[in-house]
């Protein structure tokens, strides 16, 4: 195994190797061909404040809670937060482009002329885009918005517009946030940050700069760089995208272009990268299959007022604000109703996501199996 992957990978940051990508040694084989079997576990993101419990009951409840899924993030900025903040920009640069008096405005035309979104990276672009769940874009968090614009003198004058202070030193721009957490009603303070990534001409690593702000783009980066964040976010993209349906289908069969070529180089960081998203993928896909059976069984238990009174169900709304404005609209009897429709929703879309994982979790296995097959190497998922 020694020059084909990583066996230590990064998990937060750069250089700090903290997962663990060894395969099962007492499962590793050879067979008759000569070709050595590598066999590894499935495993999940490790989250100190939570584990998977083996009751289903406690799996349901721990659902409805928004406790039951991990999403490695790198901030501090609930990115819904964040993405108030992104649309005040965008908004600003269309009020621009929309005012011919402006002495930005064919800046901001030129601009905005493949859509807005392609204005934007990373995090923010698959919040704001709606490539993944509700659910992640609830309980990820990030730090940063950032663009991909080629007007720079435009973004600065928009940013300065929105209230984005320049550091003189890092030559940044940033604001400071502050917002509630609508469960604890803990008062936060954070400094966001906004960086046009064109400007800076970041480079991740393997001599690969950054090329746009397509979903392939995105997950060039994401696959190379390989933190935890990076792959979560990968994974959660593939949980609902399978280029048959859905509003970004052909970006999803456009982004497989970005898993080849990772393959392609060979390079022992990306090969570990691409071990770790298939183990990843199908841990979660188990994960998602029981959450939605749980679902499934217990989601009439929230008509039972005795089990979940009146103040327990406005207790439940504080997860969402569009659930808070439902109660606040039609009362306690509707949001009930409302909340287990949503249940019974998520019951039959757990097994959709977990069908998803499964596939580019077994493609990805293919795909690395034919870069590999000349040093006779085969690549295995535990059952």
């Amino acid at each position: 195994m020694n020059g084909i992957w990583d066996i230590k990978a990064d998990a937060v940051k750069k250089g700090d190797n903290h997962r663990d990508v060894s395969p099962l040694i007492d499962k590793t084989w050879k067979d008759d061909s000569g070709f050595t079997h590598y066999i590894f576990s499935k495993t999940v993101f490790n989250n100190p404040w939570y584990s998977i419990p083996e009751n289903d009951f406690e799996l349901f409840k721990n659902f409805i809670e928004g406790g039951s899924r991990c999403y490695p993030s790198d901030g501090n900025i609930p990115c819904d937060i964040i993405a108030e903040e992104a649309r005040k920009i965008l908004k600003k640069l269309e009020e621009c482009s929309n005012n011919p008096n402006h002495h930005y405005c064919e800046l901001a035309l030129d601009s905005l002329k493949h859509g807005k979104l392609s204005l934007l990276r990373g995090t923010l672009k698959l919040y704001l885009g709606k490539y993944t769940t509700r659910d992640w874009r609830r309980k990820r968090f990030t730090d940063d918005i950032d663009f991909w614009m080629f007007h720079v003198i435009l973004l600065d004058s928009t940013l300065r517009d929105c209230s984005f202070i320049k550091n003189k030193n890092s030559g940044e721009w940033e604001k400071t946030i502050e917002w509630n957490n609508p469960n604890t009603k803990e008062f936060r303070r954070e400094t966001l940050f906004a960086a046009n990534n064109l400007n800076q001409l970041l480079d991740f690593g393997a001599g690969s700069y950054l090329e746009g702000s397509s979903l392939k783009e995105i997950f060039d980066k994401k696959i190379k760089r390989g933190h935890d964040v990076d792959l979560s976010d990968i994974i959660n993209v593939a949980m609902v995208n399978n280029g048959i349906n859905g509003i970004h289908k052909n970006e999803w069969l456009d982004a497989w272009n970005s898993f080849e070529q990772a393959a392609n180089t060979r390079n022992t960081r990306t090969t570990s990268n691409l071990i770790s998203i298939y183990r990843y993928s199908f841990a979660i896909a188990d994960h998602l299959e029981k959450v939605g059976e749980a679902i499934k069984k217990y989601k009439d238990i929230i008509l039972d007022k005795s089990k979940y009174p009146d103040e327990k169900i406005k207790s439940l709304c504080r997860i969402s604000t569009h659930w808070e404005k439902f109660w606040d609209a039609n009362g306690v009897d509707e949001a009930r109703k409302m909340i287990h429709d949503f249940y019974g929703e998520q019951a039959e879309e757990k097994p959709l996501h977990a069908q998803n994982l499964r596939k580019i979790a077994k493609n990805i296995l293919k795909l690395l199996n034919s870069k590999y097959e000349y040093l006779k190497v085969i690549f295995e998922i535990e059952p």
